[in-house]
């Protein structure tokens, strides 16, 4: 007995140290944490209970049979943050790269099957080169078992990815198939092909941190959600952001009360919006200004910069916000955007998170680059999702909703349940001007009629009037009083039920 204890003792020192102390201090060099140290840092202290330690590689080629590390770089198991579940899995750089072998892959797909079961989310730490290519097919099987599981969770358990490393080949269609990836700047990498590859195909010479780094795919390709600056600040986030959403699909998010009445007035907002209805505003002062606490949680930051997305509490309840932005591009929804919105709508949906959105927004872009870049596809994606969207759905026209874009916005005909709009609001085909030019298009040549036809057009329909005649718009509310009345909508629609036809599955326009 005393000798099994030994040799027990001696194989947790050894799958503790991974790939040795000389690897761990080349981690701690490059400003990176090991394995086991970002566990510790994500979870509740304690509260980690480590499966499969002792697992080990089964390949005999190559000469891997005279390497065997118990855990087979990557750490699995269970803990908490903030006293709730949930289940994490670490690769380990230290051990072969922190590539994927069979083994490796059984050990995340194991965490995997039990978090389903147990209707809990799981929180993958990547930091791998990808396949281990001694392993060769056998590795590549183990990927697929992988991504069969992201499918399989996708819409039933939260899924997060954090980009601790470099992360290549088969290795990204893991994460990018996750809810949400949080990238750390100048050590984490994300590509199908690396530097060299790109060189040999197409002849560009291109380092890693332009083809995959954190700002790249934060700011270009739109992979990732957030870039942070090291580690710690990565994970810090991440518990954060776990904060806001329930265990699985078929519970409510977690409400956390907070000081900050839900009948608070903010009369600043009534100044928020200029009177000149092209000058530009930032319309994240009106979102820190309604949500608990000035606490607004934005994902996706620097893309697509003219909708702004993001998690925050309203009396307590979380919400999905989404909001134009005129500040950029005038609010207009163009490509990049509508694909933002549309996965966040999406996500919200699944996992019950009421969706509040701020509207300010003159059009879809105009232009070549726009509609050859498939803009109808794309912007109906947001279309969909708001339509195919069962939560309740709170919107706000604060100035601008024009032609098609008011309609895509959450409005009354998608099913919004309470649709509010500050007085100054132009709810109309398009703009007066453009309008005007084109119904009186013979008083082309006469300025002064023209005016006087614009004037008339504006005292028409620049208003919330018309659209509240038809009762597409339930109540011209006051800037000042928006918060309030959106958590009295919430409240209201706590128990909203609403089911959409059975259907094997939707055919979004991808």
């Amino acid at each position: 007995m005393k000798q099994i204890l030994e040799q027990l003792e001696h194989k947790r020192a050894a799958a503790r140290m991974g790939g040795g102390q000389k690897r761990i201090d080349a981690q701690h060099a490059k400003g990176k944490l090991s394995a086991r140290e970002r566990i510790e840092v994500l979870l509740d202290v304690g509260s980690f209970e480590e499966w499969d330690m002792f697992v080990e590689h089964r390949c005999a080629d190559f000469g891997m049979d005279q390497t065997h590390i118990p855990g087979d770089g990557v750490v699995t198991g269970y803990g908490t943050i903030n006293g709730r579940l949930v289940f994490v899995f670490s690769q380990d750089f230290t051990v072969f790269g922190g590539a994927l072998s069979e083994a490796h892959a059984e050990k995340i797909c194991k965490v995997m099957d039990q978090a389903m079961k147990v209707g809990a989310p799981v929180i993958g730490l990547n930091d791998s080169g990808g396949a281990r290519i001694q392993e060769g097919v056998a590795s590549l099987g183990g990927y697929a078992e992988v991504f069969q599981r992201n499918v399989m969770a996708s819409g039933v358990i939260p899924q997060i990815s954090m980009i601790m490393g470099p992360c290549a080949g088969g290795a990204v269609y893991s994460p990018a198939m996750t809810d949400f990836i949080f990238m750390v700047k100048d050590s984490s990498y994300m590509f199908v092909t690396g530097p060299e590859v790109v060189k040999t195909v197409t002849h560009e010479e291109v380092t890693a941190e332009e083809l995959g780094g954190a700002i790249t795919h934060n700011t270009k390709s739109g992979v990732a959600d957030l870039a942070f600056e090291n580690d710690v600040e990565a994970i810090l986030m991440t518990r954060r952001l776990f904060n806001y959403l329930p265990l699985n699909n078929r519970e409510k998010p977690p409400v956390r009360r907070s000081g900050d009445p839900a009948e608070r007035l903010d009369h600043s907002l009534d100044t928020l919006v200029p009177d000149n209805p092209n000058k530009p505003y930032d319309i994240k002062e009106l979102i820190y200004k309604v949500v608990d606490d000035g606490d607004f949680f934005e994902l996706q930051r620097d893309q697509a910069r003219n909708i702004v997305i993001g998690f925050g509490r309203l009396d307590g309840q979380p919400v999905g916000i989404v909001a134009n932005n005129p500040l950029v591009l005038a609010g207009c929804l163009d490509i990049r955007s509508s694909i933002k919105a549309a996965r966040f709508v999406r996500f919200c949906d699944a996992f019950n998170i009421p969706v509040v959105t701020f509207v300010d927004v003159p059009g879809f872009m105009p232009g070549t680059a726009q509609e050859y870049g498939g803009i109808i596809r794309h912007g109906a994606k947001l279309l969909y999702a708001y339509a195919e969207c069962t939560v309740p759905k709170v919107t706000v026209i604060t100035r601008k909703a024009y032609g098609g874009a008011y309609d895509v916005m959450s409005s009354k005909h998608l099913r919004g349940d309470v649709n509010f709009a500050w007085p100054n609001a132009e709810i109309a085909v398009m703009g007066a001007k453009g309008a005007v030019e084109i119904i009186f298009r013979e008083d082309k040549a006469d300025p002064a009629k023209l005016a006087a036809r614009e004037a008339e057009y504006k005292a028409r329909f620049a208003n919330p009037f018309v659209a509240g005649a038809r009762g597409y718009i339930d109540d011209v509310i006051q800037p000042h009083e928006t918060r309030k009345r959106i958590c009295r909508s919430l409240a209201m629609l706590r128990d909203k039920r609403l089911d959409n036809p059975w259907r094997k599955h939707g055919n979004i326009p991808l």
